[in-house]
């Protein structure tokens, strides 16, 4: 920990927060243990009049959390940080976007600056960006990582792996596994979150890189843009991935039609993989990735352009196209995200915790049957643009454009 965080200790520990506690007021309890009526979190009108095409698709009823907990601010200055995940023995590896990760103690502590990554372009929204351990890493440690390599004139969304040697503080033996292709001019909408299934294979997400020549590949099979991958190891097309044998379409895609999604995890409960992306102005989702499905964008989408116009031909429903499981408008921005999947704060086991960026809070979504029924925003004193989201062992990390890491636990 630096000089100044040790320093701050005392006012740090003044200004964690505790949450959930009920006093003397009977009324204020009711309103507490009684989450099934409050009023939707969101109040603001909607950049478009488009309607849901199912009941609790959008701005659900709130809830609030009962249980007490605590939200500590356990590290600051951290850089550019862009995700956070946990190491089996808790400490927590975290990427810095312009192009090496750190290693800090569960309590914030920095241990380790791990370099010796390839060059990274860290241009505007692009950089190190996702990464995610082998699933044996315990003997193996085998880490691997997504990017944005440059390539001729412009970019495009790489995923490597490589031996995290922490005596030497180094990443050895690196080598790309897999690109995204093609490269764009841009420094947006890279997506690219990494997560693996229980047989050992590798979901990636990536974007569509924003600029209209892009947007449109988001449909194409032949493009790698606008799309969730599933790879192994070795970067090779999953086995039994649905367009493996079709002429003309890459064998790595897993399902297309997608904007720019920078979240995804397996949801404990299904077994499913979950995404949430960006939306223009308005229609930020959330998605359950199915084989071969369309989520639809430039197609469909629940926003409008930046500029006010509709998108396309102004709809929301087609054919052969995937619905939302649920979206937001105004957007929240949604980052990196994961799933609770523990019993310390009870009535968070299997909720969805959103990292929201524009929105500047984490998003709570209590999930039934694949269904979203309960909204909740955690700490939206903190006013910060929240990057990425970790669970350990009963607890939420948190990294913060600012810089910060937040540490959420059962008080």
């Amino acid at each position: 920990m630096s000089t100044k965080i040790i320093l701050s200790i005392p006012v740090m520990l003044m200004s964690i927060y505790s949450y959930g506690c009920r006093g003397n007021n009977t009324s204020l309890d009711h309103q507490l243990s009684d989450t099934t009526k409050l009023p939707p979190v969101e109040t603001q009108k909607a950049n478009a009049n488009y309607k849901p095409a199912f009941t609790g698709q959008t701005r659900i009823a709130g809830v609030r959390t009962v249980t007490a907990y605590k939200v500590e601010k356990i590290a600051e200055e951290l850089g550019r940080p862009w995700a956070i995940i946990p190491l089996p023995d808790g400490r927590l590896l975290i990427t810095e976007k312009s192009g090496y990760m750190q290693i800090h103690d569960a309590n914030g502590k920095l241990i380790k600056k791990i370099t010796g990554f390839p060059q990274v372009d860290d241009n505007g929204q692009v950089g190190l960006l996702d990464v995610v351990l082998d699933p044996g890493f315990t003997k193996n440690k085998t880490i691997y990582w997504s990017y944005a390599e440059k390539s001729g004139s412009g970019n495009l969304m790489a995923v490597a792996k490589g031996h995290l040697n922490e005596l030497e503080s180094k990443i050895q033996e690196s080598v790309v596994i897999f690109r995204a292709t093609p490269a764009l001019n841009s420094n947006m909408h890279m997506g690219s979150r990494l997560v693996f299934d229980k047989d050992g294979n590798l979901f990636v997400s990536t974007g569509e890189r924003s600029i209209l020549e892009g947007r449109r590949q988001a449909q194409l099979l032949n493009s790698g843009l606008g799309k969730i991958f599933k790879i192994t190891k070795e970067g090779k097309p999953a086995p039994g991935n649905p367009f493996i044998n079709q002429k003309d379409a890459m064998p790595e895609i897993f399902a297309y039609g997608i904007r720019n999604p920078q979240s995804l995890d397996i949801n404990p409960a299904s077994g499913e993989l979950w995404e949430a992306e960006f939306g223009p102005r308005g229609g930020d989702e959330v998605n359950i990735i199915r084989a071969g499905k369309n989520y639809g964008w430039p197609v469909i989408t629940y926003g409008i352009e930046y500029a006010g116009p509709k998108v396309g031909d102004g709809i929301q429903q087609k054919a052969g196209m995937e619905q939302p499981v649920y979206y937001w408008d105004p957007v929240v921005s949604p980052s990196g995200m994961v799933f609770y999947k523990g019993n310390s704060i009870p009535e968070w086991k299997n909720n969805l915790f959103i990292g929201g960026l524009s929105s500047t809070h984490i998003v709570r979504l209590v999930i039934v049957n694949n269904k979203v029924v309960g909204e909740e925003r955690l700490l939206e004193d903190k006013k910060e643009r929240f990057r990425d989201v970790a669970y350990f062992n009963g607890m939420l990390y948190a990294v913060t454009d600012g810089g910060n890491m937040y540490k959420i636990s059962k008080k």
